[in-house]
């Protein structure tokens, strides 16, 4: 994060490891930014616990409590040690009045973070595990600058365990959907990268799936 927030140190909280911050479907006033260590977010799907998000120091989590005044929507639980600082919609007005650039840098990264959130939530709501795992590259195809590109193909500096998470499937499993799509020469697998050859077939196969699953 950019900016300096030892000032709110007062509202400085600690969680140890595997420590429940927070269950899906408990009511909550309170939200999070994480000053060190990371949280797991995790979701019931069905009657599968799925993995979400793993978020790092300067990230945010349990905003929908001060923004919709709604249930939580996850589960939050401490992947490490955790600090974090704890705000409340009381404390978090003292802020939006006493620190307007702060918070206006703040509310950016509530609408970034809700975004987020709904995306990584549209891979999880495939069935088709190749079109989880394709979604995951056009998710991050996203956020990769593309202007005055002549070509589909895109590089990743990402892992397979990082595709995994995104897409809600164990690394073995996401290992052999990568694998099927290089002998289809859809995708490149290297030490450092993932390089897709053609974006735009990703997205395609992706849509098709998508319209396939509603029709169903």
């Amino acid at each position: 994060m950019a900016f300096n927030l030892a000032m709110f140190e007062r509202f400085a909280v600690t969680f140890q490891q595997d420590d429940i911050i927070f269950c899906e479907y408990e009511p909550g006033d309170t939200f999070y930014l994480i000053q060190s260590g990371r949280v797991q977010i995790v979701k019931i799907m069905g009657d599968i616990e799925k993995t979400i998000d793993i978020l790092q120091p300067g990230e945010i989590f349990g905003e929908m409590a001060i923004l919709e005044e709604a249930p939580r929507s996850a589960t939050a639980i401490a992947a490490d040690q955790v600090k974090a600082l704890e705000f409340n919609r009381q404390n978090f007005e003292v802020l939006m009045q006493g620190n307007p650039q702060i918070a206006f840098k703040l509310l950016k990264l509530f609408t970034k973070r809700i975004y987020d959130q709904k995306r990584r939530f549209m891979i999880l709501t495939l069935n088709d595990v190749q079109a989880r795992v394709a979604d995951v590259f056009l998710m991050l195809s996203e956020t990769q600058p593309t202007a005055g590109s002549e070509t589909d193909e895109l590089s990743f500096e990402t892992s397979v365990d990082d595709i995994a998470h995104w897409a809600g499937m164990s690394p073995d499993k996401c290992r052999q959907v990568l694998n099927h799509f290089v002998t289809q020469r859809r995708v490149e697998i290297f030490k450092d990268r993932i390089v897709v050859k053609n974006i735009n077939d990703f997205a395609r196969f992706v849509s098709s799936r998508r319209n396939k699953q509603r029709g169903a």
